[in-house]
């Protein structure tokens, strides 16, 4: 058994299967070769272990799911086993000297689109495995020894991922349904997988103690991940995984006590009422909010319908999620922020500049403002999603009344297109993010030109603070509960009712039960949060 230490988020646990993710893919080139005999005997050596990976594959899912299940493994093994497909890659490495990494994936590529070729729908299907087992032996032949391809995505339900790190435009390409866990070497509390984690409800370890080496020996192994800790366990002990059992069956008793909350009014107990929102990024969290009895959306990060595909979403893609969206929440409120990218949150096909500083750099409104038909797009959509419901407009990192006046331009623009198209649309509300200080400090006129404020506490602390939140080197000066941090939410929340409008918190502070008093006692409107979190933050409302 070996154990590791991080940064433990939520406080479930969680045993599975330990899946490494990599975001450097193996690259296979041409490559001449001196030697072929030595070639074809690496081949070989990559061959044998590609079969016992197989093997060992087979009697895990024999032993977990059937036998049935495991059939596909023996299948695998056939294919490895083909002399057909051995000799091809074999006479390809002596007769055109060429490397085995190339070898393997042509021979693979041709059996492949041979069986996609093929009428029979049972074949047809071979082609999948075939790519499979030739991803296999040219991952042994980088160097991936433990390489376990997409088998455990399709096999296993309780996938613990372990990454250096991960990147919001690699998360969303995860089956989440599997996923029961996450590890992650870097990052922070507030980093975008602790954040995923918390929408998902599973636990989580953020700035694990291993080394990469150590990362890639993990693959394919028993894990356990306890969130309340912050410890990691590779294959651990019996005597451990009681201990963790006992410790859930705690945690199950609580959350069974605060199921009573379900549905129920977000109250005080002197009678003040607080909307209870959730922070969703996909239809797929909203369906969780719903299940949760969210009062509402806080916060529905549309940055990652840019971040799954290789293209910029069209408008009608656009229209048909936030009505979906809108009509699923029925006569709730559904809060879209507008296109949040830039620092951590990347796709190639935007071609954005590089930065040496992308936090402090080109990102949230100001991408949308320097690339107006992007933001248009996406607000001509927004705007006929609202004739579906109740949905609401916020942007994203205001830091001036110019941009909010460059913003109220583009919007004039937008609606006087549609009229004019005689496409059926309803400006919804709209507000902003209060995420920087100088929002903060300009909240008062601000106020003024929206319909509600949402403030996003993670943003705004890494920026008062001066503390990169992604970098976990800087734990110890990112201090949430900086007196600066409280005073800017104090003063943002007072002049949001002088203008008479509401204010919410949908950062992560939103959730900390040890400042839930603070909220209620500056009149905090609403609360955004992780729709795992909301049952228990309803109770202690309603106690408080």
């Amino acid at each position: 058994m070996r154990s590791y230490q991080g940064k433990g988020i939520g406080k479930g646990i969680a045993e599975g299967v330990v899946w490494v993710y990599t975001s450097k893919a193996a690259q296979v080139t041409r490559l001449s070769i001196g030697d072929a005999e030595a070639e074809v005997q690496r081949f070989q050596g990559a061959m044998e272990l590609a079969g016992k990976q197989l093997q060992a594959l087979y009697e895990q899912a024999r032993e977990k799911v059937g036998e049935e299940e495991a059939l596909i493994f023996e299948v695998h093994q056939m294919m490895l086993e083909d002399a057909k497909f051995i000799d091809s890659i074999e006479c390809m490495i002596r007769e055109e000297q060429v490397n085995a990494e190339y070898a393997v994936e042509t021979t693979g590529v041709y059996f492949s689109n041979v069986f996609a070729s093929m009428e029979d729908a049972y074949i047809r299907e071979r082609a999948a495995d075939m790519r499979d087992v030739t991803n296999r032996v040219i991952g042994i032949l980088h160097g991936e020894e433990h390489s376990l391809g997409e088998d455990v995505w399709r096999r296993e339900k309780g996938v613990i991922v372990v990454a250096e790190d991960l990147l919001p435009s690699q998360t969303i390409q995860l089956d989440r349904s599997k996923i029961c866990g996450f590890v992650i070497q870097k990052g922070t509390e507030t980093c975008h997988t602790a954040i995923l984690a918390k929408t998902m409800g599973i636990p989580a370890v953020v700035g694990a103690d291993f080394t990469i080496e150590e990362m890639a020996d993990m693959n394919g192994k028993a894990g356990a991940v306890d969130g309340e800790s912050g410890k990691f366990y590779v294959e651990p002990e019996r005597e451990v995984l009681n201990k963790l059992q006992n410790r859930m069956e705690v945690v199950r008793r609580e959350a069974d006590f605060y199921e009573q909350f379900r549905g129920k009014e977000t109250v005080t107990f002197d009678g003040r009422r607080i909307e209870l929102c959730a922070n969703v990024g996909s239809l797929a969290d909203l369906e969780h909010a719903l299940e949760q009895t969210a009062e509402g959306i806080g916060l529905f990060r549309s940055e990652f319908l840019y971040l799954e595909g290789d293209d910029f979403p069209t408008e009608e893609e656009q229209f048909a999620i936030y009505s979906q969206a809108v009509e699923r929440m029925g006569d709730k409120p559904v809060i879209i922020r507008t296109l949040d990218i830039g620092a951590d949150k990347q796709s190639p096909y935007m071609e954005l500049a590089e930065e040496k500083n992308p936090t402090m750099g080109c990102r949230g409104i100001r991408v949308c403002l320097k690339r107006p038909e992007i933001f248009k797009t996406q607000l001509r959509a927004l705007f006929r999603a609202a004739v579906t419901g109740n949905l609401r407009v916020m942007y994203p990192m205001i830091t001036s009344m110019d941009e909010l006046g460059q913003i109220k331009a583009i919007v004039r623009e937008v609606k006087a297109e549609l009229a004019a198209e005689g496409v059926m649309f309803r400006e919804p509300s709209q507000g902003v993010m209060i995420e920087t200080p100088a929002a903060a400090l300009i909240s008062d006129e601000l106020a003024k030109e929206v319909d509600f404020f949402s403030i996003g506490t993670n943003d705004l602390t890494q920026y008062t603070l001066a503390c990169d939140r992604e970098n976990s080197a800087l734990d110890g000066f990112y201090d949430a509960h900086h007196p600066a941090v409280l005073k800017l939410i104090a003063m943002t929340v007072e002049n949001a009712h002088k203008a008479g409008i509401p204010v919410g918190i949908c950062g992560e502070l939103a959730g900390d039960e040890s400042l839930l008093q603070e909220w209620i006692q500056l009149g905090v409107d609403e609360l955004s949060v992780a729709p795992g979190s909301i049952l228990r933050l309803r109770g202690l409302i309603r106690k408080s």
